[in-house]
């Protein structure tokens, strides 16, 4: 594997690494930056290989294959968007994408939370029949994966190290999204700077590619004021979301990210795993040892508010980010119960 400190300013974590090691690691990664990369997690090459082949088949396939899998067909926020479909803060991002959850039935309706209909069956292209299986076992890899790195982190903040586990019992929400970004399109906005509106994120990038970058720490005295972030065979980008900085009062910092298609023309396939509870869950909020709670502190912004329970924070994303999914399916933007 390539030598992850020489290509990054990031933190490099492994997670073969002694406990308490790891875990000071994670805890300090996580607080002062948000973004790190991940190494020893033990995932297949092989698979990761698999994963990486079947997002280029999937973008392979003509306009018409893709589009009969139109995310706009689902209530589930599921399925394919075309470039130019999605919106971060109000502006168009070019990249295409298939997003992906769990395959369970639907539990959405009258009278229940609208954040209920994010779950719900998938839509998969029928010419990639391979893709659901594959999809299945990155899924309960990553799962593994995420779930270890969560019961360190915990231990680390003075915490149980199962403290987290009710909120993603039985039926975790989540998400996988397979994403092309074109070499070229009307704006160098691949995705607008956002923050995750989950747990955890465990991000597979094609080598060679690029475009991802991190917003530099406030206590950065940088002009420019984001970190390009190159993929690394063998090592996930790992970014906590809004619900892991809320349970640790911002001790932990949900870190905006973006990417900008600026620089040489090259498309870029990246794969991100969110780690997310379920959608009912309401995430627990730790009490602190009185060091680390001393550094902690979170500035609220009432124009994009953070719900402690999932499904809420999740619900406020979707619609703004598919509109148009919610006028097919009459979902008010103000909804948020």
């Amino acid at each position: 594997m390539t030598d992850v400190r020489r290509v990054t300013a990031l933190p490099v974590l492994d997670l073969r690494a002694d406990s308490a090691e790891l875990q000071d690691g994670l805890r300090e990664a996580a607080h002062e930056v948000g973004f790190f990369y991940l190494a020893g997690h033990d995932v297949p090459d092989e698979l990761a290989g698999r994963v990486l082949e079947a997002a280029r088949r999937l973008f392979e396939l003509p306009e018409t294959d893709k589009d009969a899998v139109a995310m706009v067909r689902s209530p589930h926020f599921r399925g394919y968007t075309r470039l130019g479909g999605e919106l971060t803060r109000g502006r168009v991002d070019w990249r295409e994408q298939l997003d992906i959850g769990p395959e369970r039935p639907p539990i959405g309706g009258p009278g229940k939370p609208d954040y209920l209909w994010l779950q719900g069956p998938n839509q998969w292209p029928a010419a990639l029949p391979e893709l659901p299986a594959i999809l299945e076992e990155w899924d309960a890899a990553l799962s593994s994966v995420a779930r270890t790195l969560l019961r360190h982190w915990a231990a680390s903040l003075g915490s149980p190290p199962d403290v987290f586990d009710p909120a993603f019992a039985d039926t975790p929400a989540t998400l996988i999204k397979i994403i092309r970004y074109p070499a070229r399109a009307a704006s160098p906005q691949g995705v607008g700077a956002h923050r995750d509106a989950g747990v955890l994120t465990l991000l597979l990038a094609e080598p060679g590619s690029r475009g991802l970058q991190v917003r530099r720490s406030e206590r950065s005295h940088s002009a420019d004021g984001w970190i390009d972030v190159p993929p690394v065979e063998g090592a996930f980008i790992v970014n906590i979301g809004e619900l892991l900085e809320v349970a640790t009062g911002g001790y932990l910092r949900a870190t905006e990210h973006r990417v900008s298609l600026r620089g040489p023309a090259a498309e870029r396939i990246s794969v991100p795993y969110f780690f997310n509870p379920r959608l009912d869950a309401q995430i627990p909020v730790l009490s602190l040892p009185e060091e680390l709670g001393a550094r902690a502190g979170r500035l609220e912004d009432p124009s994009d508010p953070i719900f402690s329970v999932y499904g809420r924070n999740a619900w406020k994303s979707r619609l703004r980010a598919h509109p148009d999914v919610a006028v097919a399916h009459g979902y008010s933007a103000g909804s948020l119960r």
